[in-house]
């Protein structure tokens, strides 16, 4: 049986990527460096997939920042204000990063992965033009290592699905006359590399229930890109969820192959008796999990499919790319052995392919090369039956917790807060962390590493608090945070404190361009063994008489963000963690902190992307965050963040969350995503952000002026509004930092000046 793998990772297994482009963003070397640097990692990762034995290995899954806008690119969809930027690299990044004085592109989740691409920006009168050298540049680049590859594509209904309008209309499918013939020209370039290619259509978005119109689409753009040339071999893939109606449509058009995902659509297997005269690309081993294959589970899948589909026609596959994972348990050494014999990364998923494929070949069950299969089974076990995932304590204090919502209505509670705090119109404040300096680091590295006392490390993130604190009280905001010094994650800091919890030392996974994150791995029953953010919220607020809020991460997020066991229902997961963040806003309530902001950045992504099982989702998730805050008294203010979300089908869930204060991520969507607010008659408190933090540019006090304005208008009345930045800070250097809040806070006291005490006056 062969074996596939739809995408390999691209920010190598030391950053390298992450690095060499920082250095170049920095003017520290000069874009040959980066491209040394990149064939060097797509050299690796070929040679890596190569040497496993994989049979279909990817060219174009590797992307300087994103393959959505490399896609953008591909078809010369260049949005106007980038135009005047010469050169082409520095083009790109700013479309994807903006510049001074141009704004980037929309950043947003693909799908429901922690991942983000850049939104493509599109309108009826945008002169598509084909530039295909980064796929055929990257194609022979393969070729002279005597590997031949798949051209990776995203797909012509995915591309527009996922892209938006900027000419009024929301219909992005009406564009399909327009892209369709360069695609169909791609494809007659790249039919004249080689006698034969196999071309890999990504086309995810067809697991998102398609309508009938863009089945239709669908099915008559690849009944046109099928006929193109016979030397070319087209598959579709899909991932993430299932895709019966894509492949009911593609049924009767003799593509080379469909890519299914059995691991997250498991009915995949009620589509292939429509896969007939065509290769079924069997996703099977869990492109986004770091578990360990079952062998023996997988076997007996691949028996049910071999019921409808004939052995032959069968490719054993990843279930998407395994972008989201980790490259390699080679790299933890200081894992412990038995957890770390539970676990697989992306080259040792390389491995489980073979693996299985050789074992299905010679026999099934029993059979196997070297043991692997027995091999395989003894660990599995193992893993279920050990004492450090099972804690009964944990099962029953969570089943032990009575009240699971908070006391008292919005307006109750707000009556209450207005009072408490009275916080002027239009109340400045940022969602929570500062920029970790070079020093910063340092400092918790070398406590990390015993270098330093308990002493001197506290004496060193006090004077970084104080350093914040006094920056922010001396620009006039009127709610501050603590800066975060001591966490290097918002989702790591907190899994370092609970029980069940894992950190890895290089289990790094891309999030969008450079930045990368390591999610922990939660192996086991979940609890706080001690209190984990008391005593630094406590100092910050000692130094100061303005209102310093706590800032957590919510059980949603912290789940979303982590490699989840796969041996529990994630709903309780989600719950054991949500009574670890109860008992934290107790202590952090006790301890006098009276405004606690619990993050939930990460609540959209968690959706499935299937609208029939969405709603159990929503349940869950939203009892998990009511349960993390019930606790908190009527004078206690809850905030909470959202992030790169369309919240149109999500604001009834946020109603019922009922956080006191929710801050949005807005900046790069215009008033779009508030539209929703207004028209739902949305109550509460709300921050949507004034400027973009993935930008490096400064915005101006005039353009912030512009944007609260705007804020005023789509969201009234201004009473209940917030000014803020879109996100937390961590990322960005302190001159820019500085500039910014400074311009925010100059900006809302002009607004305020304007409004009148009470907001009385038009502006």
């Amino acid at each position: 049986m062969k074996t596939y793998v739809v995408g390999f990772p691209r920010i190598g297994e030391r950053r390298e990527l992450k690095k060499v482009l920082e250095k170049f963003w920095s003017r520290k070397i000069t874009f040959d460096s980066v491209i040394k640097i990149t064939r060097i990692l797509r050299k690796k990762h070929w040679f890596y997939q190569k040497e496993a034995g994989i049979d279909f290995i990817s060219s174009n899954d590797f992307s300087l920042y994103d393959s959505m806008l490399d896609t953008a690119i591909m078809l010369g969809a260049i949005p106007e204000r980038f135009e005047r930027i010469r050169d082409g690299h520095e083009r790109y990044f700013a479309m994807a990063r903006g510049a001074q004085g141009t704004e980037a592109m929309e950043m947003t989740k693909w799908f429901n992965t922690n991942y983000h691409y850049i939104v493509p920006e599109l309108s009826k009168d945008m002169g598509f033009s084909l530039n295909p050298k980064k796929l055929i540049n990257e194609y022979r680049e393969a070729r002279e290592l005597r590997i031949k590859t798949k051209i990776n594509v995203i797909g012509p209904i995915t591309f527009l699905t996922l892209s938006k309008r900027v000419d009024g209309d929301d219909d992005t499918l009406s564009l399909l006359p327009q892209i369709l013939p360069h695609y169909v020209s791609l494809l007659n370039q790249l039919a004249r590399l080689d006698d034969e290619i196999v071309i890999q259509f990504d086309e995810p978005s067809l697991v998102r229930d398609p309508d009938p119109r863009t089945l239709d689409l669908f099915r008559s753009s690849y009944e046109a890109l099928n006929r193109v040339d016979s030397n070319l071999k087209l598959v579709v893939m899909t991932y993430f969820d299932h895709a019966k109606e894509a492949v009911k449509a593609l049924k009767g058009i003799p593509v080379y192959g469909v890519g299914l995902d059995f691991v997250h659509g498991r009915e995949n297997l009620d589509a292939l008796t429509d896969t007939e005269g065509k290769k079924v690309i069997a996703g099977l081993v869990d492109g986004r999990n770091v578990w360990r294959n079952d062998y023996e589970k997988t076997l007996a899948l691949l028996g049910t499919i071999e019921n409808h589909v004939d052995s032959q026609d069968i490719i054993l596959s990843t279930s998407c790319s395994l972008l989201h994972t980790p490259y390699s348990l080679e790299h933890e050494e200081m894992m412990e052995q038995e957890i770390r014999s539970w676990m697989s990364f992306s080259r040792e998923k390389l491995r489980e392919l073979t693996d299985i494929s050789t074992i299905f070949y010679e026999g099934g069950f029993g059979v196997a090369s070297n043991g692997a299969f027995e091999q395989n089974r003894k660990i599995i076990q193992e893993r279920y039956s050990s004492s450090r995932v099972l804690n009964k304590a944990v099962r029953r204090r969570v089943r032990s917790i009575g009240s699971k919502k908070r006391e008292g209505t919005f307006p109750a509670r707000n009556e209450v807060q207005k009072q408490l705090f009275a916080l002027p119109l239009l109340p400045t404040t940022t969602i929570g962390s500062f920029p970790q300096t070079e020093e910063i680091r340092r400092l918790r590295q070398d406590y990390k590493n015993g270098t330093i006392s308990d002493k001197e490390y506290g004496e060193g993130i006090r004077r970084y608090i104080d350093l914040c604190l006094e920056f922010q009280q001396t620009i006039g905001l009127d709610v501050l945070v603590h800066g975060e010094p001591e966490r290097n994650d918002m989702v790591e800091y907190f899994a370092e404190k609970l029980s069940g919890f894992l950190l890895t030392q290089n289990g790094w996974v891309q999030s969008y361009g450079s930045r990368c994150v390591k999610p922990p791995v939660i192996y086991g029953d979940t609890a706080r063994p001690k209190p984990m953010t008391v005593d630094i919220i406590s100092y910050a607020q000692s130094k100061t008489t303005r209102f310093v809020k706590g800032i957590l991460t919510g059980p949603v997020t912290i789940l979303n963000w982590s490699f989840v066991r796969d041996d529990l229902e994630r709903a309780s997961v989600c719950e054991q963690i949500a009574v670890a963040i109860r008992d934290e806003i107790e202590d952090l309530q006790n301890a006098g902190i009276r405004m606690i902001q619990v993050d939930e950045a990460a609540f959209k992504e968690g959706y499935p992307l299937r609208k029939s099982r969405a709603l159990e989702y929503e349940k869950w998730a939203v009892r998990c965050f009511q349960l993390a805050v019930s606790t908190a008294a009527p004078e206690t203010q809850i905030h909470t963040h959202m992030c790169y979300s369309d919240f149109n089908d999500i604001i009834h869930t946020i109603e019922k969350m009922d956080a006191d204060v929710i801050a949005i991520e807005t900046a790069r969507s215009g008033n779009r995503l508030l539209k929703v607010f207004v028209e739902r008659g949305y109550k509460n408190e709300i921050g949507p952000g004034i400027y973009d933090i993935h930008s490096p540019r400064v915005p101006s006090v005039k353009e912030l002026e512009e944007k609260i304005r705007q804020r005023i208008k789509a969201l009234p009345p201004v009473s209940r509004l917030w000014i803020n930045p879109d996100c937390g800070l961590k990322t960005r250097d302190w001159d820019e930092v500085k500039q910014s809040l400074k311009n925010m806070a100059a900006a809302a006291k002009k607004i305020r000046r304007e409004l009148g005490p009470e907001g009385e006056k038009p502006i």
